[in-house]
């Protein structure tokens, strides 16, 4: 049977940055003979986590799961049984997009058992990668700390779905306009996007490519 590999596509827009990586790791995934499918939060209406506790309510109807009901639970139950997933978000201000966050809350905290010490009950093992994309070039993402602060995600899937490895692609100072003389852009240099543009963001797709061909034969 044929490995399901899912993409989480945290950008408002379909055929964005964040989707163009996000369909060339899928393409690497079948490429090693995966099932793919990408899942366009923007699509849906939802909350991030309402603190209500009912997934750790001991002997409750959602011990284990999210309570919540609303336009991505039927989402959440479908990759409950993926054997991966790649999370893509767009980075604003430093941070994911919003709506990436709120469905993070959701996919990761019913899972995590308040024990000591912490522990998981997930359905099953799943392989897990994370993609960012970003304006910013890698030198100034460093110097802000963007790194820093989008790592300490990475080691939930480890936690919570015992991922043998967890891969991550940062994107850097990616093309945002098809025209930028009709934006306020005087901040960038277009000739020097352009050139990211057929370049760099060309390798990071191979790249993208590469990790997840990688994630369909650990999974």
């Amino acid at each position: 049977m044929a490995k399901k590999i899912y993409a989480v596509n945290g950008s408002p827009r379909e055929n964005g940055n964040t989707a163009r990586i996000l369909n060339s790791f899928l393409e690497g995934a079948a490429s090693a003979g995966a099932e793919t499918e990408i899942i366009h939060l923007g699509r849906y209406q939802f909350s991030g986590c309402r603190s209500c506790f009912a997934c750790k309510l001991k002997g409750g109807k959602s011990y284990g799961k999210c309570a919540v009901e609303d336009a991505v639970t039927g989402i959440l139950s479908e990759l409950s049984q993926a054997d991966g997933i790649v999370m893509g978000s767009p980075i604003y201000f430093g941070a994911e997009s919003g709506i990436y966050r709120n469905f993070l809350e959701r996919l990761f905290f019913p899972y995590l058992k308040y024990s000591n010490p912490p522990s998981s009950i997930a359905p099953r093992k799943l392989e897990m990668s994370f993609v960012y994309t970003m304006n910013v070039p890698a030198d100034v993402m460093d110097m802000y700390g963007y790194r820093d602060y989008l790592e300490k995600s990475h080691k939930f899937p480890q936690m919570v779905f015992g991922s043998s490895e967890v891969d991550v692609l940062y994107v850097n100072d990616t093309y945002q306009f098809d025209d930028y003389s009709r934006y306020e852009s005087g901040l960038f240099d277009a000739e020097h996007k352009k050139s990211m543009r057929d370049t760099l963001f060309v390798q990071d797709c191979s790249k993208a490519f590469e990790m997840g061909r990688k994630m369909a034969l650990r999974a």
